[in-house]
């Protein structure tokens, strides 16, 4: 059968003032995980006395993901910041802490549906027409009707979305329904 836990869990953690990390798989490894994570940023911060950047969080994450390969963490994850350049930086991780840097990525039960969506229209993958560069309001409309069309087709995929926009001036976080049911 079906079960829901809770409507209202995010699925998003902040790790910086410039990096997200989204998570997807069993709720208690992603806790778990959270928590590590956020006592390494600690101790990065209390030793170097500065935010971790983004790809160095990205390496880190991957590290404590590769220490577990053995038992791993049941979690898949994204994690997504600004780079030291000032531009966008999405890692996409398996569970055992392979990872690469992507334009764009999406991890959980929906992914099958997301993913080709974003390969049409941010990737622009088999299309004819030029490619143009998209706003920041634009892209979070695509992101909603992603997670709209997720949402018809796949029950886990929960009653809303939370997003969370990362600029060089921090973390922007709103919340999107997708059903009403």
């Amino acid at each position: 059968g079906y079960e829901i836990l809770s409507r209202k869990v995010c699925k998003l953690h902040p790790i910086t003032d410039h990096c997200v990390l989204g998570s997807a798989g069993c709720k208690t490894d992603v806790d778990q995980l959270r928590s590590v994570l956020d006592i390494n940023m600690k101790i990065y911060s209390h030793n170097h006395r500065k935010p971790m950047a983004t790809p160095s969080v990205a390496q880190m994450l991957g590290n404590t993901l590769y220490y577990k390969r053995f038992f791993p963490y049941y979690a898949f994850n994204v994690l997504g910041g600004i780079d030291a350049q000032g531009k966008g930086a999405v890692y996409s991780y398996d569970a055992i802490g392979s990872f690469e840097r992507t334009p764009y990525s999406a991890t959980g039960s929906g992914q099958a549906y997301i993913i080709p969506l974003l390969d049409n229209v941010i990737g622009h993958k088999n299309r004819l027409d030029p490619q143009r560069t998209l706003e920041k309001e634009e892209v979070v409309e695509i992101i909603k009707d992603a997670f709209v069309t997720a949402g018809e087709r796949d029950i886990y995929t929960g009653d809303s979305l939370d997003i969370m926009v990362i600029t060089k001036d921090g973390i922007q976080k709103s919340t999107f329904a997708l059903k009403a049911d």
